[in-house]
């Protein structure tokens, strides 16, 4: 257990003299370590995943947002490009926005030619509200006020916290938490003007919930954002909105993958900790945040939906890493744990 545990946290750390301390502090036997650290932290194949394969394309029934108007934040790529491929799959006339026009329009131009249904693209940073006001005018002129809102722009990056300017705090908590707010703030005061609901997404992660060292900025703007969405879902149900959130679990995309895991060290890792064996996609989120945001959960509201395979419970249990000792090492944990009896 103690040696799993480290190896979660730097599983290219771990020598010989620490797993010898650790057996000492869990009052283990060096003997319980005799194949080596190896055993323990080596990765498998990860057979269970065959369990869980990933099912893609849209799971609602074809029209469930037909003449309804999507609008995507961080819509060109990842995440954002999947749920907009799904709702626009669906019926959905999608309105897509981020910084990069160049990318936006190529995706547009790309879902379009898949689903038939028109997307449109719409520049937009978030982190500037004169630009968000502007990007909800252009999509009142080419769609209308839009029935569903999903904020799922994001900037994020690994960087051990003393050395976090105030400039690195302010670019992450400008897209996350306030780009959400300004987002939700202007279309949700138009859509209670114009006596219209909607449903409003948010895409957070799973350490909004626990925390996170390394990604401090994140994670504490992220949990910003999902107490706006239940506070909100409290507050503005009385005008027809509804407010959920997404926590994802790890995914690759280019995006993500690029400034969290630039060497490739730690994909291999971040598997052992997941028990269905594999990471998820974007396919996956794309159904549950079409779920959220259709006609099918009208009564579903402030509600924070984890999906990630499986990785946050699997961490937070003292115990989970036992998983990893081998048939012959219960044999001995036993023999050992029954000669304490009494003690």
């Amino acid at each position: 257990m103690a040696a799993a545990y480290l190896c979660r946290l730097n599983p290219f750390s771990l020598n010989t003299n620490s797993v010898s301390a650790l057996a000492f502090r869990y009052g283990m036997h060096r003997k319980f370590f005799s194949s080596g650290t190896k055993a323990l932290c080596q990765s498998s194949a990860h057979p269970q995943a065959a369990f869980f394969p990933p099912a893609e394309g849209p799971m609602l029934p074809p029209g469930s947002f037909k003449n309804k108007v999507a609008f995507i934040t961080g819509g060109g790529t990842g995440l954002g490009k999947g749920m907009a491929a799904t709702l626009s799959a669906l019926g959905a006339e999608c309105v897509i926005a981020s910084r990069k026009l160049d990318v936006l329009k190529q995706t547009a131009e790309e879902i379009t030619k898949q689903t038939g249904n028109k997307v449109h693209a719409v520049q937009c940073d978030v982190r500037d509200p004169v630009s968000v006001q502007a990007a909800v005018a252009e999509l009142v002129k080419v769609a209308g006020l839009p029935d569903v809102v999903i904020n799922n722009a994001a900037g994020n990056f690994i960087s051990p916290s003393e050395g976090l300017s105030p400039n690195a705090w302010r670019t992450i908590t400008d897209i996350v938490l306030n780009g959400t707010a300004y987002v939700t703030l202007e279309l949700g005061k138009q859509l209670i003007k114009a006596e219209k609901g909607a449903a409003f997404l948010a895409i957070t992660t799973i350490y909004a919930e626990s925390g996170s060292g390394f990604v401090v900025p994140s994670a504490s703007a992220k949990a910003g954002v999902e107490t706006m969405c239940k506070s909100l879902a409290a507050e503005w149900g009385r005008y027809g909105m509804r407010f959920n959130v997404i926590q994802p679990g790890p995914i690759k995309t280019k995006g993500a993958f690029s400034r969290l895991d630039p060497a490739g060290m730690f994909e291999k890792a971040v598997l052992e900790k997941i028990p269905t064996g594999r990471l998820g996609t974007p396919g996956e989120i794309a159904n549950l945040a079409a779920y959220l945001c259709s006609d099918y959960a009208t009564w579903v509201t402030g509600a924070v939906i984890r999906m990630d395979g499986g990785e946050y419970v699997s961490m937070a249990g003292e115990f989970n890493d036992l998983k990893k000792v081998t048939k012959d090492q219960w044999a001995t944990l036993e023999a050992m744990i029954r000669k304490t009896r009494g003690s």
